[in-house]
C-alpha cells in the first residue's frame, strides 16, 4: 500500500467505474493532492492498482470516500486495510470525525466504529462536498465515526 501519485488517476478511475462508484471530483482531488488516497498494486512487475480509498479533508473533519477493490483481489482483507489505513491517517492528522456515504456498504462500515447519522446530522463542511452535494443520491446512508480525543470526550456525540 502506498499513497496514489498523479499517474495512478485512470486506474483509480477505472476502479471506481467499476465498483460503480461515483467518480465526481476524483480527478480533482488527485490533481490537487494525490496523496488523499491510499492505493494497494498487485506484487507483480507491473505494479497495477488492484484497490483504492480516499480521504478528502474538510477543515476538522473529513471524508471517506471512494474504496474499490478490483473484483479478482476481493476477500484478501484489502478493503479492511485501506479503511483503516484512512482512519489511522485521519487520527494522526488529528481529524475530529470521519463521514462516509454509502449504497450498499451500511452493514460493512461499523466494524470500524461507524454509525448511521442523519445528513442532518452531518458538519456543513462536509455536506458541501461534491459527493454529498449531488455524486452520491439522497437515498445513500450516511455515517460517521468520532476521532482521537474526540470520540473519548463525546462518545455519543453521533447516535443520531
Amino acid at each position: 500500500m502506498r499513497a496514489a501519485t498523479v499517474e495512478d488517476t485512470p486506474a483509480i478511475l477505472q476502479l471506481l467505474t467499476g465498483a460503480s462508484l461515483p467518480v465526481d471530483g476524483v480527478t480533482e482531488l488527485l490533481a490537487s493532492d494525490a496523496r488523499q488516497f491510499i492505493v494497494a498494486a498487485a506484487p507483480d512487475s507491473d505494479a497495477t492498482v488492484v484497490a483504492v480509498a480516499g480521504l478528502e479533508v474538510c477543515g476538522n473533519n473529513a471524508l471517506l470516500r471512494s474504496v474499490a477493490v478490483r473484483a479478482d483481489w476481493q476477500r484478501h482483507g484489502l478493503g479492511h486495510q485501506l479503511v483503516q489505513r484512512v482512519v489511522c491517517e485521519a487520527e494522526a492528522r488529528g481529524i475530529h470525525a470521519l463521514y462516509l456515504l454509502t449504497m450498499t456498504a451500511e452493514h460493512y462500515f461499523p466494524r470500524f466504529g461507524f454509525e448511521t447519522v442523519t445528513r442532518d446530522a452531518v458538519p456543513a463542511e462536509i455536506a458541501n462536498t461534491l459527493e454529498f452535494r449531488s455524486a452520491c443520491p439522497a437515498s445513500a446512508t450516511a455515517m460517521a465515526r468520532a476521532l482521537g480525543a474526540t470520540a473519548r470526550l463525546l462518545p455519543a456525540s453521533l447516535d443520531s
